[in-house]
């Protein structure tokens, strides 16, 4: 069976790890632990442990159980108690992290409770902070107030030196398709981009790369960013040209839509500027209104990367 590694964090990972179970691949999931907003960012500093929100979205997106139990994971008590803004789910995996002691061990227990196959790595079992360093040359500490501070950002370090989880570099290695996933360009991808063991590991891997376009841009983060922009950065903090393939939306957004997201968010929908592209480029139209928003279609974009990769290893 093809294996498939993905880099990432949040929603984007998510939806397109939805889609991914349903292919014969073997996935491994390698996520970011620096977040330190709303319910994550609390537990965070109550229990001194590594983020745990983005592991514990992809669990509930990886998950093969009924939707009772889903609703049940994602609930989130209300002001009327003092677990407010705390889902169920991340207070499982606190837990067993108390429990255990164990970021790595803590999720592959839920994993198995939730008949997930594939695996879902921690990049590290610290308790790491994202650093920001804006282009007016500000340094901002933590990835909820990067987020939020909607300034051009230059680069992201960590507060710390850390180890990297030791597991990681088997997946890599032995990886068919090494995936970046849509999501926080700087906040979802960077995070493991600017870990020199990381990189040095995906350059030695032979597997092919992948990135998946997001379909608008962040505010603050990514204005004005056509997919080339996204690719150029990747491939910076790679050190070199080693991405294969992107995989980009091509279909026209509702204007309505559009307007919605440009007045409310401040966020517009990215170009697919094939001009500036030179490496190969899948493109379809790859997203779906879900409550009103847009998100990559799941099962759409899972079906095109499991094409990939049986054409590419044929």
């Amino acid at each position: 069976m093809k294996k498939i590694v993905l880099f990432g964090g949040g929603t984007g990972l998510s939806q397109i790890l939805k889609g991914l179970k349903l292919f014969p691949v073997e996935v491994s999931a390698i996520i970011s632990v620096s977040d330190n907003g709303g319910s994550t960012g609390m537990l965070k500093e109550e229990l001194n442990m590594p983020a745990i929100g983005d592991i514990a979205k992809v669990v509930i997106s990886m998950a093969d159980v009924n939707k009772d139990i889903l609703d049940m994971l994602s609930y989130r008590f209300d002001g009327r108690t003092s677990l407010e803004n705390h889902p169920i789910k991340n207070l499982l995996l606190a837990a067993l992290y108390d429990i255990k002691g164990n970021l790595t061990e803590s999720t592959e227990i839920l994993c198995d409770f939730l008949n997930i196959k594939g695996k879902i790595l921690p990049l590290t079992e610290e308790k790491i902070e994202l650093v920001g360093h804006l282009k007016n040359k500000k340094v901002v500490v933590g990835e909820e107030n990067i987020t939020k501070c909607y300034s051009v950002i230059e680069n992201l370090s960590y507060n710390k030196k850390f180890k990297v989880n030791e597991k990681i570099f088997k997946e890599i290695k032995e990886a068919d398709l090494i995936i970046f996933s849509p999501g926080s360009l700087w906040t979802s991808i960077m995070p493991h981009l600017i870990v020199p063991e990381v990189c040095d590991a995906i350059r030695c891997s032979k597997a092919k790369k992948m990135y998946i376009s997001n379909l608008f841009t962040q505010t603050g983060e990514t204005d004005n960013f056509k997919v080339s922009d996204h690719i150029n950065l990747i491939e910076k903090h790679l050190g070199g040209k080693y991405l294969d393939v992107v995989l980009s939306n091509n279909k026209k957004i509702d204007e309505k839509l559009v307007k919605k997201y440009q007045t409310e968010e401040q966020k517009d929908p990215i170009i697919l500027d094939k001009e500036n592209i030179d490496i190969n480029i899948i493109e379809d139209s790859i997203y779906e209104i879900e409550n009103g928003s847009i998100r990559h279609d799941s099962l759409k974009t899972a079906y095109l990367i499991f094409s990939y990769l049986m054409k590419e290893n044929k």
